[in-house]
């Protein structure tokens, strides 16, 4: 997923390459999940002839200041991505486009050509991505509602570590909390927890000043590492958690030491538990205790990160999306889920018609079912007494 060096990265590479550009072409998908508030046309008419002023970033949100409002504010999502033709921008596991690919990308959302023909393209494979058209992005959610960005707007340690004292959660809880820090993620919580040595659910009130001042530290430097490169990483330090943190369970290390994985702050996440253990009462009470291992899907990749499924980023998304929309009727719960056959099988119609069936006629087929089974067994009886008596016959004749 992109977090704030993938954002970044791709602020990077507008301001390098766009600024003081005309948009003479725009071209906006005619998708409501991804273009928000407006109409396609709307959107694409109030772009054309304006000039790429500069491109800010706050926490993974994305904007772009044109010369006069509103302006386009891009949310990232899970696959969201910025495109440059002709241009290196960091490229990351889901933003789905590559090279070879027909231009621009049937999964575009927001196209413009500039007056020197430089072509711009923001992609959403899955659609979880917001494009919206604003007067002041900094003014409305989400964007209102972020806390510090972490590169830009770091707290103090002084800052840090007071706030730390306040909190009673998990700390990867916290750290993925957008409106206390912006732009960390599920992966750079990882990495800067396994640097700073701390377990994912020690609680944030009782880290040590010591321990406050070291994630400080992490959390500067893995991100300003990832910036450094582009968030392109391979070139990520390789002594990182980031590089083994999607392989399967205990085929995963870091310096020689077992990644195990546990769901906390509702991701899965990857730790070293020879490094990374729980201190004081938390120590305690999980003595002894048999620890749950989060899920890994097959092939190694963790459940919130399915390919096929939603984070609980995308699930808050569809949910806020949901809302806007008046949402389900009062009362109606959640359908159930359908019964399936094992995934091997492609044909689950059959399967299907009988979890669907009307209890009364399902009811009739089993009592059919039984009156025909007794008429068998019936039949069975009677053919048996017939031999008995025919073999006592033959008996009596023969004698």
């Amino acid at each position: 997923m992109p977090e704030l060096p993938e954002v970044e990265a791709a602020r990077r590479a507008i301001e390098e390459n766009c600024l003081g550009k005309k948009i003479k072409k725009a071209i906006i998908a005619d998708d409501s999940k991804v273009i928000e508030g407006v109409s396609a046309s709307d959107f694409q008419s109030s772009l054309l002839g304006k000039t790429i002023v500069s491109a800010h970033r706050k926490g993974k949100n994305l904007w772009l200041h044109l010369g006069s409002p509103p302006f386009p504010s891009f949310q990232f999502g899970m696959a969201g991505a910025i495109y440059i033709k002709g241009v290196a921008v960091t490229k990351y596991k889901r933003s789905a486009v590559k090279d070879k690919d027909e231009w621009p990308s049937k999964y575009s959302k927001f196209f413009v050509e500039l007056d020197d023909g430089l072509e711009l393209s923001f992609t959403d494979k899955r659609r979880f991505a917001r494009v919206r058209l604003l007067k002041d992005p900094t003014s409305v959610p989400p964007i209102s509602e972020l806390g510090p960005d972490a590169l830009f707007e770091p707290m103090t340690v002084e800052e840090f570590t007071e706030s730390l004292s306040k909190k009673k959660i998990a700390i990867k809880a916290l750290l993925l909390d957008q409106s206390f820090i912006s732009g960390i993620g599920n992966w750079i919580a990882d990495e800067v927890l396994y640097q700073a040595r701390i377990h994912p659910l020690q609680i944030s009130s009782s880290l040590s000043k010591e321990n406050c001042a070291t994630l400080h530290k992490c959390i500067k430097e893995v991100i300003e590492k990832a910036v450094e490169v582009g968030a392109d990483s391979s070139q990520f330090p390789s002594n990182w958690i980031f590089h083994s943190r999607e392989k399967k369970p205990g085929k995963a290390f870091v310096d020689g030491k077992k990644i195990d994985f546990i769901n906390a702050g509702g991701r899965t996440s990857a730790y070293v538990p020879e490094l990374q253990k729980l201190s004081g009462t938390q120590a305690t009470k999980t003595a002894g205790k048999p620890r749950k291992r989060a899920s890994k899907k097959k092939g190694g990749e963790d459940e919130d990160n399915d390919e096929d499924g939603e984070t609980r980023e995308e699930k808050e998304i569809s949910k806020t999306a949901k809302s806007k929309r008046g949402g389900s009727p009062r009362g109606r719960g959640k359908k159930p889920p359908m019964k399936r056959k094992s995934e091997e099988s492609d044909d689950d119609s059959s399967e299907a018609g009988e979890d669907d069936e009307d209890p009364e006629e399902k009811a009739g087929k089993v009592k059919s079912k039984t009156n025909t089974s007794k008429k068998q067994a019936k039949i069975s009886k009677q053919g048996v007494s017939n031999q008995i008596v025919r073999s006592q016959r033959r008996k009596q004749l023969s004698s």
